[in-house]
């Protein structure tokens, strides 16, 4: 019994460390980039675009499919930030401890 208690301790604390994580999600932000930097997309830890930055460069009308593009592979580049940056940051609350298939953190 004396190990159930520990456990249960264990999985207390860990429930505190991921509602910490979840709190700060919303204030870290990554930043994809395409095009050499001239699309930049911005989100947040949950995965909400905060910004979007395109070169006027790009703004002609015959541009426009390159412009989808470019927007596409910046936010699919800030989105793969954004699971690596979460893929550690659980790493660091759960101790390194592997996750069980399928385990999402609520809110995401």
């Amino acid at each position: 019994m004396k190990n159930l208690g520990n456990m249960m301790k264990q999985v207390q604390a860990m429930q505190s460390k991921m509602a910490d994580m979840q709190a700060r999600l919303d204030d870290l932000t990554v930043t994809g980039q395409a095009g050499a930097g001239m699309v930049k997309v911005t989100l947040n830890g949950k995965n909400l675009m905060q910004s979007i930055e395109v070169d006027d460069s790009l703004m002609k009308p015959d541009e426009k499919e390159i412009l989808e593009d470019l927007l596409m592979a910046a936010y699919n580049e800030a989105r793969a930030k954004v699971d690596q940056m979460v893929a550690d940051q659980m790493k660091d609350v759960t101790g390194g401890m592997a996750l069980p298939p399928g385990f999402n953190i609520p809110g995401m």
